[in-house]
């Protein structure tokens, strides 16, 4: 210090701290002549001790005008240097970058300016002080005061070009200063911040290629920026790295593609559609590398298929389509288990696209890999069984495809029309509305006998017999109406002749006696209008309600229609449809006489024409009435309609219609047995319920007589 003291004169000392800029400056100049006369004689000690004076007295002095006059000295002592100013950095960079924090904004003016004029001397000497000045500089670009920020950009420029000059300049030391700020939310900072990325990329001997999934995220974050020119340069920063991906032959894009995946969930729009251009990038161009990936990917973009934005929903698809076009082996890290579960997952999403590329997904990976998937089953079953209750039918479809191809083994095919039942069961409403698609669909899928004869099979020991009534009732609709089943039914009307038909028949009889109607019309269909007749013949009072006129009314109907045109036909030979007639007449006794049905049947029946009667049967029928039944010739029984045999001959096939009668009638009083038990627990209930209400009215006086009150009228046509 003393040494320094004598080196420079007291006057120049007072003036450094002045208040006046014009007596600090003067008093600089003349400490740059002062050290540029040492640094020509060589002697560098006192140079170092007149820097320690600058530094100790003035830049690290409490007074302003001190720290100011220090900083302009130190700059003019580097440039009385020159040439040999680098051997002293050392002592005169760290109190300048120190007075980057001062709290006086004009002290970090001063500053800005002290270092600017420091590189402009000692240019890539100073780059072993670059990370220090990298983060002043960063917390300068966001500094409150205006002029600071204008210095500050002055002096980042210069250690820009330094940079890009440099040979010294580490990438690997950089690139975790940089990591560290890029999630900093100043946008001041992340302009600083892109303008250095930038620039260094644009620095050819600098490979920030390689060190992009370092940053990347931080540049993602900043294309949902409020200010659109901080997107813009982030946005122009990426393109530029994705064209020089394009360009790679090199390129990490396994640890890009866990930073994407993340991205294009992103709530901003911007965001997403350009973590998904990516990902198309990068899935075009990764080849092996990103199979290990494709879960992730795929996780990311089966929601932006249902994105709001056209844009992102188009992209989307187009990665969905390329994923599934490639033919990768788990045995190269295709990881099925890991898409299956992304798969599952995604059932649940609220969005149908979504759902059903979804399901899609699965549908190709049982085509591809079936016997890995069978062994992720159990992850996934019971998510597929409820996506049969989805809103969409098209959703329902490509399950019923899923399951289709599950269901080719045994054992899950009885899982599946399990559940089937017992989700129709717990949900009236699935049955209702999507019983009929579900099972028409499972028909074309898994062949259309398997599954009414499993389906049977399970309803014939249903205990909840009414919704066993109900299931049969519309298994015996689709049955009758639905294309699908054509081959099913020309099966059953062969029943008599068939055994294939006879076995189909019986196999559904013992589940159909739940309902008396779809009996009936089994009966119709497989043309044993004998047993149809007794089965009428066979019915008590209490099967006689509204239900069953519901359900004879639908049946009334459906023999109008094209599907039982045979049987209209068969009409025109009562001779040997002796049977037809009597349950059809039956069945016309038991109507209301003022239905609408009544009136089908009944006309139905008129318009048989008298000529297809022979004159030996109208002879045989009493008063020529061509609709009695004693019209079988004489030698021969009429064992069911259409197969009249001479006595000794075999019946209908080797069927037991008696034991069929007697099992329906069982079932029947089955039914009895539990609607009166429900009818009794009913008024069981509504009597407490009344007399807990008599409990809780305050008593009447008993000098008060109620009227006597009137019954009402009981109701006429449906209400038994």
């Amino acid at each position: 210090m003393a040494e320094a003291l004598t080196v420079i004169p007291p006057a120049v000392l007072r003036n450094l701290a002045d208040k006046l800029y014009e007596k600090r400056k003067n008093a600089a100049l003349e400490v740059e002549g002062i050290v540029k006369q040492l640094a020509s004689s060589g002697d560098h000690d006192k140079i170092n001790a007149v820097i320690n004076l600058l530094t100790t007295e003035f830049t690290y002095s409490p007074q302003a005008n001190h720290r100011k006059g220090g900083l302009i000295s130190l700059a003019a002592a580097t440039v009385g240097l020159t040439a040999e100013a680098a051997q002293h950095l050392e002592l005169i960079v760290p109190p300048v970058l120190n007075s980057f924090a001062d709290q006086d904004s004009r002290v970090r003016y001063y500053a800005c300016e002290a270092l600017y004029n420091i590189a402009k001397v000692v240019r890539g000497d100073f780059i072993i002080f670059f990370n220090q000045i990298f983060d002043a500089l960063c917390k300068l670009s966001a500094d409150s005061d205006a002029n600071v920020q204008s210095a500050a950009h002055l002096l980042d420029r210069l250690v820009k070009d330094i940079v890009t000059e440099s040979d010294q300049f580490s990438i690997e030391e950089f690139i975790p200063l940089l990591r560290e700020r890029m999630n900093v939310l100043n946008p001041f900072v992340r302009q600083f911040l892109v303008g250095w990325i930038t620039v260094l990329d644009s620095v050819p001997d600098i490979d920030m290629l390689g060190f992009l999934p370092d940053f990347l995220d931080g540049l993602f974050n900043m294309l949902s920026d409020s200010s659109h020119e901080i997107r813009q340069q982030a946005d122009s920063a990426l393109s530029e790295f994705l064209q020089e991906i394009k360009n790679s032959p090199s390129v990490d894009y396994g640890r890009m593609a866990e930073i994407l995946v993340q991205r294009a969930g992103s709530p901003d729009e911007f965001t997403r559609l350009t973590a998904i251009t990516w990902i198309n990038e990068f899935v075009k161009l990764g080849g092996d590398q990103l199979v290990p990936y494709y879960a992730d990917i795929l996780g990311a973009i089966l929601p932006c298929i249902s994105d709001k934005e056209e844009k992102i929903r188009v992209v989307a698809r187009e990665i969905n389509e390329e994923l599934r076009a490639v033919k990768a082996d788990p045995a190269e890290a295709f990881d099925v288990g890991a898409i299956l579960s992304i798969a599952r997952r995604q059932l649940s999403t609220e969005w149908e696209a979504t759902r059903i590329e979804a399901l899609h997904w699965i549908s190709t990976l049982l085509s591809r890999h079936r016997n890995e998937v069978l062994t992720y089953l159990n992850d996934i079953f019971d998510t597929l069984l409820k996506a049969l209750s989805d809103s969409s039918d098209e959703v329902v479809l490509l399950v019923l495809d899923v399951h289709a191809c599950i269901a080719r083994d045994p054992h899950h095919f009885r899982q599946l029309v399990v559940f089937l039942v017992h989700n129709f069961q717990i949900d009236n409403s699935l049955l209702e509305k999507r019983g009929a698609l579900i099972i028409r669909r499972l028909c074309v899928l898994l062949n259309a006998e398997r599954v009414y004869r499993e389906l049977s099979a399970i309803l014939e020991g249903e205990s909840d017999l009414d919704f066993a009534s109900i299931m049969v009732q519309a298994l015996n609709l689709i049955l009758l109406t639905s294309s699908e089943l054509s081959e099913m039914r020309d099966l059953l009307k062969q029943s008599l002749v068939n055994p294939a038909g006879k076995d189909l028949y019986i196999s559904l009889y013992a589940s159909w006696c739940h309902s008396p109607m779809a009996i009936i019309s089994l009966c119709f269909l497989a043309q044993t209008y004998q047993h149809a007749s007794a089965v009428i013949q066979s019915l008590v009072e209490e099967d006689i309600n509204v239900k069953f006129f519901v359900q004879l009314d639908k049946l009334i109907r459906l023999m109008e229609m094209p599907i039982f045109a045979y049987l209209r036909l068969q009409l025109l030979d009562p001779g040997r449809y002796i049977w037809l007639f009597k349950a059809l007449y039956g069945l016309l006794m038991l109507l209301p006489q003022q239905s609408a049905a009544f009136k089908i049947l009944k006309t139905r029946l008129k318009g048989v024409p008298s000529y297809s009667f022979n004159g030996e049967q109208l002879k045989r029928m009493p008063s020529g009435d061509p609709y009695q039944f004693h019209n079988v010739p004489d030698g021969f029984r009429t064992i069911e309609d259409g197969n009249v045999v001479e006595d000794g001959g075999s019946s209908g096939n080797g069927m037991n219609f008696a034991a069929r009668l007697q099992q329906f009638q069982q079932m029947q009083h089955e039914h009895r047995v539990l609607a009166k038990t429900q009818t009794k627990s009913r008024n069981i209930s509504t009597s407490s319920s009344k007399e807990a209400q008599r409990e809780e009215e305050p008593r009447r006086p008993q000098s008060i007589e109620l009227p006597p009150s009137r019954s009402s009228k009981r109701g006429v046509g449906y209400d038994l």
